[in-house]
């Protein structure tokens, strides 16, 4: 067996070598499996859907393989999608490492979505000046209104069961979390601490490893943990450049741009084949509104209203309607696109101050297009033989009836129903066979 002794005794340089590279290998080869404790810091200040929750499952994956002592989760959020709210909630559950979920900083929120994370996290802490609660869902059918008196009760019935199961499980004040689902209270820090619904009122992190630190928790499971937290290294991890990219794209406001941006330089190529510019962009817009479209409620109805809007500002510029088809697009474009994103949240929906000015821009620029390209078909031709006609000539041999006129620098052979005379203006009324116009006086 290798060791530093026979490294040294090595009889020969070349073997020293070789020793010393085995050494080396080796110990870089086991740097990968040394873990050591520490504290893992992440920060969500978005909705909960779908990259918020992966964002955080990532975190928690990664703090089981470095073996991490606690999880902090600043969190600032209005709420979010239920389908992430409980992807997230599980894997707390089953995280190896305890999560503590702190609302801050001053003036921030964990509403709705993130009230139910808060009760299902190890540790529940909170900024002064913060609140949490209002978490009574509100649930939309396709049409973007609000779901019949019977199936809302459902709703309401089986977010009341999974808050007061978790807060039960965190030994928690139930009936203050079902208050916060059936009523939608909302409470403040200190009312949250004295309701038992929260572990402790914190300033910053380091208050929150301060307290914990040599305290026994009790996990979802049932087991109890001490935590160890004094002298930790806190690890900030941030988003992955692609997590930012995404969450970014998903911003309501952007997705809404995204897609008029789309469809307005697809029409644009359509319209004017060979264009490639207005089609490439118009297409990478599209495409980036569809994602977004994934990862945000969207309501079909709305778009497809959008679609309409479009269809009338085509139909506009072909149907004497007197301007009729251009308002009924435009009020298609601003309906369709406040109904487009389908969720109760306003942080998930595009700004009305926002959607009214975009909408009525667009429109405008669709009419505008689409006039310019009926007019360009409408102009009269000015090249090949259709050109001619309606062009003015002088008569160059009489025309008894038939003679020479000089037209765009040329003779031509030309006929009339009448005798003209040499030197009179004659005006091109049809281009007849074998290179013969037919003219007549002006």
């Amino acid at each position: 067996m290798l060791n530093i002794v026979d490294l040294f005794m090595a009889p020969s340089y070349n073997e020293f070598k070789v020793k010393k590279r085995l050494i080396v290998f080796f110990v870089l080869s086991a740097l990968p499996l040394m873990s050591y404790a520490s504290i893992i810091k992440i920060t969500v200040d978005a909705p909960i859907h779908p990259i918020t929750s992966e964002y955080i499952r990532n975190t928690i994956d990664r703090a089981a393989q470095e073996n991490a002592s606690l999880i902090i989760m600043a969190i600032n959020t209005p709420g979010g999608l239920d389908t992430s709210m409980r992807e997230i909630i599980e894997k707390i559950l089953s995280s190896k490492t305890p999560v503590a979920i702190f609302v801050s900083p001053s003036g921030a929120r964990a509403a709705s979505a993130g009230f139910f994370i808060g009760i299902a996290c190890d540790i529940f802490v909170m900024s002064p000046g913060t609140s949490t609660g209002a978490a009574h869902p509100v649930g939309v059918s396709i049409t973007g209104q609000p779901m019949d008196e019977t199936m809302a009760e459902k709703v309401t019935h089986d977010a009341a069961s999974y808050i007061k199961t978790l807060a039960e499980k965190r030994e928690r004040n139930t009936q203050l979390a079902e208050d916060a689902v059936r009523k939608s209270l909302s409470y403040t820090e200190r009312e949250a601490l004295e309701g038992k619904l929260i572990d402790l009122i914190a300033q910053n992190e380091q208050e929150i490893i301060e307290y914990f630190d040599g305290k026994t928790i009790k996990r979802f499971n049932g087991e109890e943990e001490l935590l160890e937290l004094k002298d930790e290294e806190i690890i900030d991890i941030p988003m992955s450049a692609r997590q930012k990219f995404l969450i970014n794209i998903s911003n309501p406001n952007l997705a809404y741009i995204l897609l008029m941006l789309g469809l307005l330089g697809l029409y644009f190529e359509f319209s004017n084949p060979g264009a490639i510019l207005p089609g490439v962009l118009g297409g990478i817009c599209l495409l980036l509104a569809i994602f977004s479209f994934q990862i945000l409620p969207i309501n079909y109805v709305g778009l497809i209203l959008i679609l309409l809007a479009i269809g009338l500002f085509i139909l506009e510029v072909k149907v004497q309607s007197y301007g009729i088809l251009s308002v009924g697009g435009i009020v298609a474009m601003i309906i369709g696109s406040i109904m487009l994103i389908d969720t109760p949240i306003p942080e998930l929906r595009p700004s009305l101050n926002f959607i009214i000015p975009v909408a009525v821009g667009i429109s405008a620029i669709f009419i505008f297009l689409i006039v310019i390209a009926i007019k360009a078909h409408m102009r009269r031709v000015h090249t090949g033989k259709e050109g001619l006609v309606g062009e003015i000539g002088v008569v160059q041999a009489d025309l008894k009836p038939e003679g020479k006129v000089f037209v765009h620098g040329e003779l031509w052979d030309a006929e009339a129903t009448e005798e003209i005379l040499k030197g009179t203006k004659v005006k091109i009324v049809e281009v007849l066979q074998n290179l013969k116009v037919k003219v007549t006086k002006v």
